[in-house]
C-alpha cells in the first residue's frame, strides 16, 4: 500500500529545482534510512539520510522520482512543473518477496539477484552504524554467569553405596534442559561496570562484585576461571569472526558473510514493538567452521539486527562439542543506537555421545547503559579492575544487584560444593588426582615428586634413579624447599638439588602472582644443546629417540634469583649465577696454538649477572602444583634478557654480555586458521670457548618440538648471533572439509617452518682462531659441531595431519640446508598429541 502526498507550485521557466521529501515505512511510519532516491532517465540519484530524509536537484520536464529498498516494493513518483513543496513518501514491505524464497536446495542457490543476499549487504554496510562498538563512548552495568552441569554421571556414583556419602550432589536440574536431569558442578558469577571509548579506543571493567565455587586447594580456580572464559569467550554478532571453544568462528554479519553463507528471507514477525524480517543462514560447506540459525533485523530502514538465534553446525569440524547454540538481544540505548542486552551461550559436550558429558552456559546481561562522557581518569590502571574482587559480597548485595534470581538449583551449586570440600574423602581423592595430573604426591607438610623424573634413561648414566620432594604452605608460607638427590648406575655418580625459597608476598612461590627470593645449588650432568633430556610434555614418545650423543658434562650451578610478577602479567628476574663445567664421557675441553700443539683443560668456571623482563598482555593461563599451562589467545608474550659475564667473580674466567628477545604470538586469519609465530634473536659478545656461546636446541625425540629444532643433531650448530622465526599454521580442517569421505574424519591440516640465521665470529672460531677451545669430535674422531657461517640459514620445513583420532599429529619434515653434514636426518616423520576442540 502507497500513499503519496504532494503539494504543487509553480516553477519558474528555465530554472531547475530542489525536491526534498522523507520516506517512511507505510505501517510503523518509522524512517527509513538507505533508501536509494534516483532521478528516471538521468542516472543520478542520492541515499535518504539517517532520519530518512532526501534532496535531489530537478530539471525541467524530470520524468520522476524511483524509491528503492531491500524488502520494500519500489516506487515511482512523477512528477510536474508544478511539484512543489516536501514529500512524504511511504514504502510497504514487499510481502511476494518475502516468500518467494524458501529455505531449501531444490534449486542453485545463488547470490545474484537474491534480495536476501542484498538485505544482509546492507546490514554489513551498516554494521558501523548499528554495532555496539559503534558508540562514541558507552558505560553500562553487566552481570555475567557461567554454569558446568554433568550429565549421565555414571550410576556408580549416583547409586554405589561407597560414594553414598556424595549423594546430596546428585539433585538434579531439571530447568536448563527440557527432559534432562543434570547435576551442577561449577558457578560463577561477576558483576562490573563496563566502559569503553572508541578514539582512541579504550576499555575498563571494574569488578564490583565477584563469586565462584571453590574446589579446595588442589585445583586453581583462578585457572578455571580463565578456561572458562576461553571456552565461552564473549561476543557480538557484529563480529566478523567469533571464538567458540578455541576455535574461530566466522559470523553471518562479517564482510566475507555472502562468500561463505545461504540466506534466506522467511517473513516478518513484530516483537515488543519491534517490527523485523527474519533472516535464516546457513553455511554453504557444513564442515566449515560457520553457524546455522535467523537474524531477525529492524524493519526501519537502519538494517539493525534486534536478535540472533544460532548454534554450530552438526557437521562443523569441532571435537566433542555436541550442541552449541547462542541467542542475543538488542535493544535501543542512548541517543537511538543499539546495546546488547543479554546474550546466552549453551553448549553441551561430551567424549562420545551416549556417555558422561557436561552442559556449560554462559549469560551475560546489560542494562543500565550510558553514553555521557568519560573522562581519561575512568581508563587509568588495569585495563580490568579487581580490587573490590577480593573483598566477599553478602548475600544480599547479590540478592539486590542480581537481574534475576537464582534458581534452587543454582543455590544448591554454591552450598555443595562447599559441603564437599570439606570432606576428608574429597582431600585424599584430589591428592591422588593430583599426582597422576602433576606429578606430586602429599605426604604432609611435604609433597614428593616429581614422579615423572623419578627414572630415566642416557647415555652417560646409563638407568638414572631419582627421588625428590619440596616443602608446601602448610609446612609455612614463608619459607619453601625443593630438593633431589639421584644417582647414575652407568657413570657411578650421585647428583642433587638443594633449594629455599622466602615469599615476600606469604604465598605459595607456585601462586600468581609471584614474588620470592631463591637460592640453590644444583650438581648434575647436562648434554648442551638437548631440549629436556629427562622430562618432556610426551614423555612416552621422548622415551623413543635418535640417540643425544656422547657430549655430556658435568656441572655444578648455584643460582641467587629475586622474582616480582606484576598484577598486569608485567614480572622481572634479578639473577646472579656460578657456573661450574667439567667434560664427560669422550668429551674433551682441547686448545689448540699455530704450531699445532693442544692442551687440555678439565673445568669451565663463569660467575654471571642477569636481569629478565617479562611482559604478557591479558595473559590467561591454569596454575598447577609444578606448572603454569598457557591458555592461548591473541595477545602476544614478549621476553627480554641480559646477562653479563664477570671475570673474577668468584672464580669466573671470562667478561661477556650476552642478550636475547623472544616474541611469541597467535594470530587469527579466519577463514583460514590461524599461526602460531615464535620469533627469537640472540647476541653474545667476547671471545668465549663454545660451552659457553649459543648451542642452538636440537630435538632428538621422535616426537614434535614447536620450539626446538627437529632435524637438527644435538650440538650440530653454535653460534654467538643469531635471529629465527618459528611458523606453524593450523588450517582448522578448511581444505580436507572439502573433499568427500575424507571430511566425515574431520582431520585437520598443519604447515610449519622454522628458519634460522646465525653466525661465528672469527674469535670464537677454532677453525679461524687457533687459539680458541677446538669443536669436539664424535666416537670416529669425525667433526659434527660447526659453527653457521658464510650466511645461509638453517630451514626445516613440512606440512602434517593433526586431529587424528581427536588428538594425535603426524608431520613429515624436509630439511632444506646443511644437508651434506654427516650423520644428519634429510627427512623425518614426527609424532605429537594434544587435546583440541
Amino acid at each position: 500500500m502507497v500513499t503519496l502526498w504532494t503539494l504543487w507550485f509553480q516553477q519558474v521557466s528555465g530554472q531547475s529545482k530542489m525536491v526534498t521529501g522523507m520516506v517512511l515505512d507505510s505501517l510503523s511510519h518509522v524512517p527509513l534510512t538507505g533508501v536509494s532516491v534516483s532521478l528516471i532517465g538521468t542516472g543520478r540519484g542520492s541515499l535518504t539520510d539517517g532520519q530518512g530524509k532526501f534532496h535531489i536537484a530537478t530539471g525541467r520536464g524530470s520524468q520522476g522520482l524511483r524509491f528503492s529498498a531491500s524488502g520494500y516494493n519500489p516506487l515511482v513518483v512523477h512528477l510536474s512543473d508544478s511539484t512543489t513543496g516536501s514529500l512524504t513518501i511511504l514504502l510497504s514491505v514487499n510481502y511476494t518477496a518475502l516468500q518467494q524464497v524458501v529455505v531449501g536446495r531444490r534449486k542453485k542457490y545463488r547470490n545474484k539477484h537474491n534480495p536476501a543476499v542484498d538485505l544482509i549487504r546492507e546490514v554489513i554496510a551498516h554494521k558501523d552504524a548499528n554495532a555496539p562498538t559503534g558508540y562514541p563512548q558507552v558505560s553500562y552495568d553487566q552481570y555475567d554467569k557461567i554454569r558446568v552441569l554433568s550429565d549421565k554421571p555414571p550410576k556408580l556414583f549416583r547409586q554405589g553405596g561407597v560414594f553414598r556419602r556424595y549423594h546430596f550432589l546428585f539433585a538434579p536440574d531439571t530447568t536448563l534442559v527440557p527432559g534432562k536431569f543434570l547435576v551442577p558442578i561449577y558457578m560463577e558469577e561477576t558483576l562490573s561496570r563496563q566502559y569503553t571509548r572508541r578514539s582512541p579506543d579504550k576499555k575498563k571493567g571494574v569488578i564490583t562484585g565477584h563469586k565462584r565455587v571453590d574446589l579446595g586447594e588442589y585445583v586453581d580456580m583462578s585457572g578455571i576461571s580463565a578456561i572458562m572464559d576461553k571456552l565461552y569467550e564473549d561476543f557480538s554478532i557484529y563480529d566478523n569472526t567469533m571464538m567458540v571453544f578455541t576455535l574461530q568462528f566466522m559470523g553471518p554479519a562479517a564482510k566475507l558473510g555472502p562468500d561463505l553463507y545461504e540466506y534466506f528471507i522467511r517473513d516478518t514477525v513484530e516483537e515488543e514493538g519491534y517490527r523485523m524480517v527474519r533472516l535464516d543462514f546457513l553455511p554453504r560447506n557444513p564442515q566449515d567452521l560457520l553457524f546455522k540459525g535467523s537474524l531477525y533485523i529492524v524493519l526501519d530502514g537502519s538494517y539493525a539486527i534486534r536478535k540472533v538465534e544460532m548454534e554450530a553446525s552438526n557437521h562443523s569440524n569441532v571435537n566433542w562439542v555436541r550442541s552449541f547454540t547462542i541467542t542475543q538481544v538488542y535493544d535501543r540505548g542512548p541517543g537511538g543506537r543499539y546495546y546488547r542486552s543479554s546474550s546466552d551461550m549453551l553448549s553441551y559436550f561430551s567424549l562420545f555421545k551416549s556417555n558422561l558429558g557436561f552442559y556449560g552456559e554462559r549469560t551475560v546481561t546489560a542494562s543500565n547503559p550510558s553514553d555521557s562522557a568519560l573522562s581519561d581518569k575512568v581508563f587509568h590502571g588495569l585495563p580490568v579492575d579487581t580490587t573490590l574482587q577480593s573483598v566477599p559480597q553478602p548475600d544480599s548485595f547479590w540478592v539486590d544487584h542480581r537481574p534475576e534470581p537464582l534458581t534452587l538449583s543454582e543455590s544448591r551449586t554454591y552450598t555443595n560444593m562447599d559441603s564437599l570440600v570439606k570432606m576428608r574423602s574429597y582431600r585424599r581423592l584430589m591428592d591422588w588426582v593430583t599426582l597422576l595430573t602433576a606429578g606430586y604426591k602429599s605426604a604432609g607438610k611435604f609433597d614428593i615428586g616429581l614422579v615423572p623424573s623419578f627414572y630415566a634413561s642416557n647415555s652417560l648414566e646409563g638407568s638414572r634413579y631419582q627421588f625428590g620432594g619440596r616443602s608446601n604452605a602448610k609446612l609455612s608460607r614463608t619459607i619453601f624447599t625443593d630438593d633431589y638427590v639421584a644417582y647414575g648406575v652407568r657413570d657411578q655418580r650421585w647428583k642433587y638439588y638443594v633449594s629455599a625459597s622466602y615469599s615476600i608476598n606469604h604465598k605459595s612461590i607456585y601462586t600468581y602472582p609471584f614474588h620470592y627470593i631463591q637460592g640453590g645449588f644444583t650438581h648434575d650432568v647436562r648434554n648442551p644443546g638437548a631440549e629436556n633430556e629427562f622430562v618432556q610434555d610426551n614423555s612416552f614418545l621422548g622415551a623413543f629417540n635418535r640417540g643425544l650423543g656422547g657430549k655430556w658434562l658435568y656441572t655444578d650451578i648455584a643460582n641467587l634469583s629475586y622474582v616480582h610478577e606484576f598484577g598486569d602479567h608485567l614480572s622481572y628476574n634479578l639473577g646472579m649465577r656460578y657456573w661450574v663445567q667439567r667434560p664427560a664421557a669422550d668429551l674433551h675441553f682441547v686448545y689448540g696454538d699455530p704450531l699445532g700443539k693442544s692442551d687440555t683443560l678439565t673445568v669451565l668456571t663463569a660467575s654471571q649477572l642477569s636481569a629478565t623482563l617479562r611482559w604478557a598482555p591479558h595473559e590467561q593461563f591454569y596454575q598447577g602444583r609444578s606448572f603454569r599451562q598457557d591458555v592461548t589467545n591473541k595477545y602476544p608474550i614478549f621476553t627480554l634478557q641480559y646477562a653479563v659475564g664477570i671475570k673474577g667473580l668468584y672464580g669466573g674466567q671470562y667478561n661477556y654480555n650476552a642478550f636475547r628477545l623472544a616474541i611469541f604470538k597467535r594470530w587469527y586469519v579466519a577463514p583460514l586458521g590461524y599461526s602460531d609465530i615464535t620469533v627469537n634473536a640472540g647476541y653474545i659478545t667476547g671471545s668465549l670457548p663454545y660451552p659457553l656461546l649459543i648451542i642452538q636446541p636440537a630435538n632428538a625425540a621422535y616426537y614434535y618440538s614447536f620450539n626446538s629444532y627437529n632435524l637438527m643433531n644435538v650440538s650440530e650448530f653454535i653460534t654467538d648471533h643469531y635471529a629465527g622465526v618459528n611458523v606453524d599454521h593450523y588450517f582448522n580442517g578448511f581444505f580436507l572439509n572439502k573433499i568427500p569421505l575424507l571430511k566425515k574424519l574431520r582431520l585437520r591440516e598443519v604447515v610449519e617452518g622454522k628458519l634460522l640465521f646465525g653466525g661465528l665470529r672469527g674469535e670464537n672460531d677454532p677453525g679461524v682462531n687457533p687459539f680458541q677451545m677446538k669443536f669436539p669430535l664424535n666416537s670416529t674422531g669425525q667433526l659434527t659441531t660447526y659453527g653457521m657461517n658464510g650466511g645461509q640459514p638453517y630451514l626445516e620445513a613440512g606440512a602434517g595431519i593433526y586431529n587424528i583420532l581427536n588428538i594425535i599429529r603426524v608431520d613429515y619434515i624436509h630439511r632444506w640446508t646443511y644437508r651434506d653434514h654427516p650423520g644428519v636426518p634429510t627427512d623425518g616423520v614426527r609424532l605429537s598429541t594434544s587435546v583440541n576442540f
